[in-house]
């Protein structure tokens, strides 16, 4: 319904629903839909709790419309830390490697940035590679368990490892939105007992990757940080830290001895 502003019964039906941004989403919604009749469906989905993106089909990040489609790992905002520090390591011709990738987004974000950049991306759930392959080179998205699924010629190769792995432990993730613990796979959720599970194998499994002064930088929640540090020092990696007070990001870089 290009064209069509939304009207103020739609935005207060939405803002009596919670939706902080009503306006926005409103206006998302409109363009949206194709007719009456769909916009009024997506309006009820959307106030009985489901997730803006995937209505709309889409994401805003880092001024990039990202595909989403239901179910699959909506890209945050606090991603965004992570991102901006991939950039500040690499340049043309270097190798990125977004592990977990869900819809592709570190990976899109930073070859926008730098777009003589090398990147490719791994996803375990098909729905998300699927989405990554709309929003990247589809042959440099690759479906697997992270650097089983990576082909042999960038083993050593590799300036950046960059995941956004699951970070919230198994116990926690009642706690989280219900647009996210029933509407997002678990897998892109659960981190395991205490939230670490998988970026443990993504910070040793980058040692067999990753060129001479190449890097494993990593999203991680404030109360997972000494332990992912733990794990970057156990595999041998330097370790530093970005923290993003605005949005909330934490990012772990681990560096490679010498430098």
């Amino acid at each position: 319904m290009h064209g069509v502003s939304p009207s103020v019964e739609l935005v207060a039906r939405l803002r009596a629903a919670g939706c902080v941004f009503a306006e926005e989403e409103a206006a998302q919604l409109v363009e949206a839909a194709g007719d009456p009749a769909e916009l009024e469906a997506l309006v009820r989905r959307r106030v009985a709790g489901e997730p803006l993106e995937p209505l709309v089909g889409w994401v805003d990040f880092c001024g990039l419309r990202l595909a989403v489609e239901p179910g699959v790992f909506v890209p945050r905002q606090r991603t965004a830390l992570l991102v901006r520090e991939v950039v500040a390591m690499v340049g043309p011709g270097d190798v990125v490697v977004d592990l977990g990738c869900g819809v592709g987004a570190i990976a899109a974000a930073v070859r926008a940035a730098v777009p003589e950049v090398e990147v490719y991306a791994v996803d375990l759930d098909l729905a998300a590679v699927a989405c990554a392959r709309r929003n990247l080179p589809a042959d440099r998205v690759f479906e697997g368990d992270l650097y089983d699924a990576l082909p042999g010629h960038l083993r050593g190769r590799v300036a950046v490892v960059a995941a956004n792995a699951p970070y919230v432990p198994t116990d926690a993730i009642a706690l989280m939105p219900r647009e996210a613990r029933d509407h997002e796979h678990r897998g892109a959720l659960d981190g395991g007992p205490d939230g670490l599970t998988v970026q443990r194998r993504v910070i040793a499994g980058a040692v067999g990757w990753l060129r001479p002064h190449g890097h494993v930088a990593v999203e991680t929640g404030r109360t997972q940080l000494t332990g992912t540090e733990a794990a970057m020092r156990a595999a041998g990696f330097a370790v530093s830290v970005r923290e993003d007070d605005e949005t909330g990001g934490v990012a772990a870089i681990g560096s490679t001895p010498g430098h």
